[in-house]
């Protein structure tokens, strides 16, 4: 169950946003195997100048079309399947035109006693929903 949020530079055509968090989702299906209808995404677009993002000493520049994602998920993925979600993101992204320069991606972890899908419940440790993994 990741919940994921995609910040972008204001400017994007609605079919385009659409098309950015479809493609990480299909990443997050594919890889994680996920169902594909456990979707929580939310896109936020800000001004250019609310948004700084430099290349961290690598060398690279950054442009408009910067796509910054957070995935919030269950811990427990290895190293090996977080960087195969990194490579699929950053493949479906530029299937759109997004270069790999302008995709920026960190994985938040947490434990089943972080969610609550609704009702204040904690469904995981309650065992309504079934612990992703286990």
């Amino acid at each position: 169950m990741p919940f994921v949020r995609i910040d972008l530079i204001r400017g994007r055509r609605r079919d385009e946003v659409r098309a950015i968090a479809d493609a990480t989702h299909r990443a997050l299906v594919d890889v994680l195997g996920i169902p594909e209808r456990d979707r929580f995404q939310v896109v936020t677009e800000h001004d250019a100048d609310h948004v700084i993002a430099f290349d961290a000493g690598l060398g690279f520049e950054r442009t408009d079309r910067l796509v910054m994602i957070q995935i919030f998920t269950q811990s427990g993925r290895t190293t090996e399947v977080k960087q195969r979600v990194y490579r699929d993101i950053a493949a479906q992204l530029e299937s759109l035109g997004i270069g790999g320069e302008d995709v920026f991606i960190g994985i938040v972890e947490n434990g089943p006693q972080d969610w609550s899908f609704g009702f204040g419940r904690a469904q995981y440790v309650e065992g309504a929903l079934p612990v992703p993994g286990r």
